[in-house]
């Protein structure tokens, strides 16, 4: 890494010669502290800002990347710069911008940040920069503005003869609405035709799979954004972490894995298949390939519940209810891979929950410990109000509640219609409820019909006893008779405050 002490232009003018802080440029990307930040911020106008840890892994994996496309941006003569923060010593400036883990990357556009959503890898950042940066689709007038988008791997062109058009319109909203990919406009036939584009409408040009998608008929918001979805990811991704924020975040799709070894004799023919599937169902499932032989695969394998025998397997996963699926099947066949797809897809497939069995003493102690097998019984039962938690084994929130969460249940074992009780969301899964962070905490009111109230409040015993006396306060309390109801805690209360 080189060092190089630079007074950036932006930062001084014949006609002014007052005082500017000093920027240092590490490997193509400025070294920000609390003396130049504001300045920088406010001066230049779009910045993108990486607020790290030295000692962080996922920071020392994106470095490379992120100089590259600092680099890659300078060397096009860009105004978008990218910049860093140590935030372990500019702690101020972290606190300031919300920074609770690392790396955090906010995008400053003329001093407004905004949170940063693209990849980690140069080609990424590149394209998200340039699409936060800019119009919503570049008006492309030369070959030489066309040879420099079709450089991304995946671009997309909409050619119109009359850029005042409804479809132009349509095009330009669906493209405002991506933030992943670069679009252009053209109404220059002449100079579509030297890309063999011929016909107006919506392209997709890319280096993968069939090179090519063209969509000119039917033209609307929605049937373009289906397009995109459904011609701009490969019909087969092969995971890598440095892609996976991209590839999981913000999809609502589901997803397909085919987990298998490269070497496999059978791997060339199953992931011809899968992708047969896929094209198939184009924006409806997102395809990813598994190498089990690539240790960066694990943590994915071990989530779907694969390991070492299971080999060459196939799931599916709905990310947004974290419910996984599992075929009668390994085969890897077009036809075994499609009724497997084809019935998820329909609505006929049954989710793959992972559970423990009942321990014999799992009411003996005033925390309830449930499992995927007696859940439903216990948390689900109409009479009874129950706060559950959805806990990790190893997660240092859950170890600190937990003195707290077992003296909440003792202040309560004495009342019949109450119920505390924990989940290992680790071992036990629930198509009822949805686990994206520990530890979560749920009440089932009862007389609710399976409805539950989320918990976010502080995790204190007074906290806790708060939001729980709603439902039903504590004898001693006052609360004769416990509330039934969630409107009846609520009237409870209300009373409590005109007395």
């Amino acid at each position: 890494m080189y060092k190089i002490l630079v007074l950036l232009a932006l930062f001084a003018s014949a006609a002014c010669q007052d005082d500017k802080p000093e920027v240092l440029v590490e490997d193509g990307v400025l070294v920000l502290t609390a003396s130049n930040f504001d300045t920088l911020i406010e001066e230049v106008e779009f910045v993108l800002v990486e607020f790290y840890a030295p000692w962080c892994g996922h920071c020392k994996s994106l470095a490379p990347e992120y100089s590259k496309a600092a680099k890659q941006l300078a060397e096009e003569g860009s105004n978008i710069k990218l910049a860093k923060v140590d935030a372990t010593v500019e702690t101020e400036l972290g606190s300031k911008y919300g920074v609770r883990g690392y790396p955090t990357l906010k995008f400053f556009k003329a001093g407004t940040p905004l949170e940063y959503t693209g990849g980690r890898t140069q080609d990424t950042i590149v394209s998200w920069l340039k699409k936060k940066s800019g119009p919503p689709a570049i008006t492309l007038t030369n070959k030489e503005e066309v040879d420099i988008l079709l450089k991304e791997k995946v671009a997309v062109i909409g050619f119109f003869s009359d850029v005042e058009s409804d479809s132009a319109a349509a095009f330009t909203k669906a493209a405002g609405l991506n933030d992943e990919i670069l679009f252009g406009m053209c109404s220059d036939a002449s100079l579509m035709k030297e890309y063999d584009i011929e016909e107006e409408g919506v392209h997709t040009i890319k280096d993968f799979d069939e090179k090519r998608a063209d969509l000119t008929e039917g033209l609307s918001v929605e049937s373009i954004t289906a397009f995109i979805k459904a011609t701009t990811v490969p019909l087969l991704t092969e995971f890598a972490p440095e892609t996976a924020q991209k590839l999981f975040s913000g999809k609502d799709v589901p997803f397909f894995f085919l987990a298998m070894a490269k070497t496999s004799d059978e791997y060339e023919a199953g992931a011809e298949a899968v992708r047969a599937v896929a094209k198939k169902h184009a924006g409806r499932v997102i395809a990813v390939y598994l190498n089990t032989e690539d240790k960066s695969a694990a943590q994915v394998l071990q989530y779907l519940d694969l390991k070492e025998g299971d080999y060459p397997a196939y799931r599916l996963l709905n990310l947004d209810k974290n419910l996984k699926y599992k075929p009668e099947t390994s085969e890897l066949s077009v036809e075994k891979i499609g009724e497997f797809v084809s019935g998820f897809l329909d609505g006929g497939a049954k989710p793959f929950l992972k559970t423990q069995e009942i321990p014999e003493d799992w009411d003996a102690k005033p925390v309830k410990v449930l499992t995927g097998k007696n859940f439903k019984e216990v948390a689900l039962d109409d009479s009874k109000h129950v706060f559950v938690e959805f806990y990790a084994p190893w997660c240092g929130h859950c170890k600190k509640l937990a003195p707290i969460w077992d003296e909440i249940a003792e202040k309560y074992e004495g009342v019949e219609n109450v119920v505390i009780a924990k989940v290992d969301s680790t071992q036990n899964e629930l198509e009822e409820v949805s686990v994206k962070g520990f530890p979560t905490l749920k009440m089932f009111p009862a007389n609710s019909g399976g409805k539950m109230d989320s918990y976010s409040g502080d995790r204190s015993l007074e906290d806790l006893t708060k939001f729980l006396a709603k439902y039903a306060p504590l004898p001693e309390e006052g609360a004769s008779t416990p509330p039934d109801t969630p409107e009846d805690a609520g009237k409870e209360e209300q009373k409590r405050e005109e007395l």
